[in-house]
């Protein structure tokens, strides 16, 4: 089978990744508060059973990130994984009590730690230029599984039988759906996704320079950095101290070099010297203090914890002044992941014409328009059902627009700040600061949905706070236009 072929099939397995992990949030989340109620939860044991799953993830994400720095063996991490979303989603099946639906959540989240996995290495197979398209088109899987959830709701709200000594109803199907879904997963990933290696078009030449092809010599590579006119010509490195100048390369193989990212040309150098873990000393773990990672982080926190928050809030308030049951409130979740399907595809057309800065910026005013709406017409509904309904659906269509615009623009900028040798690492710790958003943003919101201008004014503010960094940091959220050498882990230098 050739190269473009096992490509395809992998990145095909990839989106089906996402695809089921967004069904399994969307067939869960609708029903998981009745399915507490049955089993006598206090109404904490709500935020209790969504944030299990986020910080599973949390504590994961990095580790299989490592694990995947270190082997690229990202299809072992991957079936690894599965093995836990298989477990989880049977408990949740099985129930019985709920401590048995908390730990159910609780072991499927272990699973998601594999998406840090999947996202280094997508940005060590994909241009910086085109990683905003790849991750708008991963996130646009998963969003679609969040609109196929709760059409799955539809039928499986329908179930009444047994399975042996097992009840299968509207409560405990989504738990055996998802788990069927899981094993099936796992046949794919055996028989399509593959651990590719860079095609020999984009293979690192000896000095660790990725190159095309043709410009190899059989004999001897072109040194990096050269001198052209003197040492007037040399830039300065921001190596954190460091004063050691290095020359500019040559701007014809422009893409071709592989991005370090702000000037770490000095860590790089010392990794390829030693191999080294992210964690071997306080200097590598510097990079995730620079400015404009810090603010990357804290858009990922803000968005996810106002979004969860957001998510947790609907629910209740939906039921206490609207009414709306398990069939009412999988609706409302399918037409937000249609929504959110055309806001990725609407950010894939973007990407193409503006920078990732920019979609940042627009996503974070959209946010804001929506936090200002909803602090005023949703902290405390008043009127009759058509009133409350359109306020509702208003405010929440602002917040799920402008997901989309935030996610992948975030996304795709930090894979650009941080170095290309630990992207499993930085992505899981990236996700990791995620996951504690999702801990805190529904247990921030269960406990708050009697005062919610309390919690809509701490979202006000958090959201505030992130526009007022990301101004700061404008200039600094960019790629630089010098790309050196980073002659960090390659394929070919993956440890078995």
């Amino acid at each position: 089978m050739d190269y473009q072929r096992k490509k395809k099939l992998t990145n095909y397995t990839i989106g089906l990744i996402f695809l089921s992990g967004g069904i399994e949030y969307a067939v869960i989340l609708p029903t998981i508060w009745a399915y507490l109620q049955t089993l006598d939860a206090e109404p904490y044991f709500l935020g209790l059973a969504i944030s299990a799953f986020s910080f599973a993830g949390l504590l994961t994400g990095p580790l299989f990130g490592y694990w995947s720095d270190r082997t690229c063996q990202t299809k072992a991490i991957i079936l690894f994984a599965n093995m836990f979303q298989i477990a989880g989603n049977f408990m949740y099946f099985v129930g019985g009590s709920k401590w048995m639906l908390l730990s159910s959540r609780l072991v499927a989240g272990v699973g998601t730690g594999a998406g840090a996995s999947i996202f280094g290495y997508l940005t060590r197979t994909t241009a910086s230029e085109e990683r905003a398209t790849v991750f708008a088109g991963v996130m646009a899987c998963r969003q679609f599984g969040l609109l196929v959830g709760p059409a799955c709701n539809l039928f499986l709200r329908l179930c009444n039988f047994r399975i042996g000594p097992f009840v299968v109803n509207k409560f405990t199907s989504p738990g055996l759906f998802m788990c069927l879904v899981w094993i099936l997963l796992q046949v794919v990933v055996v028989t399509m996704y593959y651990d590719l290696q860079l095609p020999p078009s984009a293979q690192p030449s000896r000095a660790g320079l990725r190159v095309p092809q043709d410009a190899l010599d059989d004999e001897e590579v072109e040194p990096l950095m050269r001198h052209e006119a003197g040492p007037e010509e040399a830039v300065e490195r921001g190596g954190y101290g460091s004063t050691t100048a290095v020359e500019r390369p040559e701007p014809s193989l422009g893409d071709e070099f592989r991005y370090v990212p702000n000037g770490h040309l000095a860590d790089e150098e010392a990794a390829d010297k030693k191999e080294k873990s992210p964690f071997h000393d306080f200097s590598s773990m510097r990079e995730y203090l620079r400015e404009e990672v810090v603010v990357l982080l804290t858009a990922q926190f803000v968005t996810l914890f106002n979004q969860t928050a957001l998510e947790t809030m609907v629910t209740p308030i939906t039921q206490r002044y609207l009414s709306f049951g398990e069939l009412e409130n999988s609706i409302m979740y399918f037409l937000c992941g249609a929504e959110v399907i055309v806001g990725f595809f609407l950010v894939r057309f973007l990407s193409a014409r503006l920078s990732d800065r920019v979609i940042l910026v627009l996503g974070l005013v959209i946010c804001h328009v929506a936090c200002v709406w909803c602090l005023l017409f949703l902290g405390r509904p008043q009127g009759t059902f058509p009133v409350l309904l359109t306020e509702l659906v208003v405010g929440v269509f602002l917040q799920v627009l402008g997901l989309p615009f935030v996610a992948v623009s975030q996304v795709s900028l930090f894979s650009k700040v941080t170095a290309e040798r630990t992207q499993g690492f930085s992505q899981g710790l990236r996700r990791s600061v995620g996951g504690i958003a999702t801990i805190l943003g529904p247990l921030w919101a269960g406990g708050l949905t009697t005062n919610l201008y309390i919690m809509l004014g701490v979202m006000m503010g958090l959201l505030t706070l992130l526009m007022i960094m990301v101004g700061l940091s404008y200039a600094y959220l960019l790629e630089p236009p010098r790309q050196y050498l980073s002659p960090g882990t390659s394929q070919d230098e993956c440890h078995s």
